[in-house]
């Protein structure tokens, strides 16, 4: 399920999400000698209103399937073709900045929240308020937020999202006869009864860098709420706030029942310790289920909401991670473009992507979640009902800011909690630098 990274398929063999914070530090070098992206077409077939070109990430087999139903679906109910220019998920990721300043195709896969914003906000995204006004009604508030620009205009139609939560063993809970916390002094005293019981009370593993920005985030908004932690993503927040500092000290307090060696474990591996009971629970994205390839250990996998820490905010922030479409700053083909964001936004063109990749879900609230399992209809009422959803520090904020700044401070904090005053005027120094710049 980690699809729902940037480009993650199951087909992966690491979360893809991660590529892309590749693509900012050494893609840069990878990017040298590959061509830039560009629309695809000519200037002859791009006006032809019969044809909508759209830029794609979708390279991984699974997606790209997916997404050739959806158009193949489009084209039968409206006679327009969608010319599809599928980029490497990296390359697509590195090149995206210089490919919406040239010669764009007219609508391309992108990421909600911040990543969307920060587009929008530099005009290289066109506004689809009127496509709003068709497909409001199929997608709940938190969605709707999720789709807006700074300046309250629509600029993006998810399509598939997946919630982050505590996951777990039912039979391991029940042989234990451990509760599901929903505090936080609940949380800990249940790892302390695990670590008794001989269990890894939290598998981990942080050798891919980003695992560890997931535990920030929910740490974050349990005890400081939503909008201080989108602020704190977009860089209008002080690293040495000590709201901030209080995220470290109730991490520092979890982290003695954390799975030992993280630094050289992969989620993958850290997952194994879940399927083979020897961990008790593990804080990760639904795509966790991947690792259960026997039936009886899938059917076994269940999860929950992180606890809460501050009574203010409870439980009412999913991290969700939501994948969609944008329109460029000029499409050649408005109307067209307008009918296929508002086929994109039904029920119907999510059925078909969920048919070929069952390990999403669907982000709008009216899609048939009959053919789902147990575990996507909890994720599904968990993303539905939630009051707002993040979607992960590296797409909440700034990519370069994420994969050189955040990932190796929070490493650091993970080695030696204690030297956490210094670390975060670090971060804050060079938040400012990265923050300032274009």
């Amino acid at each position: 399920m980690h699809h729902l990274s940037p480009s993650g398929r199951l087909s992966l063999p690491s979360p893809s999400r991660r590529t892309l914070l590749r693509g900012i530090g050494g893609a840069a070098v990878l990017g040298a000698g590959m061509p830039l992206l560009s629309a695809c077409g000519s200037s002859g077939s791009a006006a032809d209103p019969k044809t909508v070109s759209l830029g794609s990430n979708a390279s991984d087999a699974v997606p790209k399937k997916a997404f050739a139903e959806i158009y193949a679906a489009f084209k039968k109910q409206s006679g327009i073709s969608v010319d599809v220019n599928t980029k490497d998920h990296n390359t697509f990721q590195e090149q995206i900045n210089s490919y919406l300043q040239g010669t764009p195709d007219d609508v391309f896969n992108w990421f909600a929240g911040y990543r969307m914003q920060f587009f929008a906000a530099k005009k290289l995204a066109s506004p689809i308020d009127d496509v709003w006004q068709k497909i409001g009604g199929n997608f709940p508030d938190a969605m709707k937020q999720l789709s807006k620009g700074e300046d309250g205009k629509y600029y993006f139609v998810p399509l598939y999202t997946y919630p982050w939560a505590l996951f777990y063993r039912k039979s391991v809970f029940q042989q234990h006869g451990y509760q599901v916390p929903t505090t936080w002094d609940q949380l800990v005293t249940l790892c302390k009864q695990m670590k008794k019981d001989g269990l890894v009370p939290i598998a981990f593993g942080d050798k891919d860098a980003w695992p560890a920005m997931g535990t920030f985030d929910q740490i974050n908004f349990r005890l400081n709420g939503y909008d201080f932690h989108k602020s704190l993503m977009a860089g209008k927040e002080a690293w040495t706030d000590p709201k901030v500092k209080a995220v470290f000290d109730h991490w520092a307090e979890l982290l003695p029942y954390h799975q030992d060696g993280f630094m050289g474990r992969t989620w993958q591996d850290a997952a194994q310790t879940l399927v083979s009971k020897k961990a008790g629970m593990y804080m990760l994205g639904s795509f966790v289920a991947q690792q259960f390839t026997d039936k009886a250990d899938l059917d076994d996998l269940d999860f929950f909401a992180f606890p809460e820490i501050n009574s203010a905010y409870g439980q009412d922030t999913v991290e969700a991670p939501t994948d969609g479409f944008m329109v460029s700053k000029a499409p050649k083909n408005h109307d067209g473009v307008v009918k296929l964001l508002e086929f994109l936004g039904t029920p119907e063109a999510e059925q078909i992507y969920l048919k070929a990749d069952s390990s999403v879900v669907a982000a709008s609230s009216k899609a048939d979640t009959s053919s789902y399992t147990t575990l996507q209809k909890k994720a599904y009422t968990m993303i539905s009902e939630a009051k707002s959803l993040t979607q992960f520090m590296d797409r909440d904020s700034r990519p370069d800011f994420t994969s050189t700044v955040m990932q190796p401070g929070l490493q650091k904090f993970l080695q030696n909690p204690k030297g956490v005053d210094s670390l975060l005027s670090s971060i804050e120094r060079q938040k400012k630098t990265i923050f300032a710049s274009s």
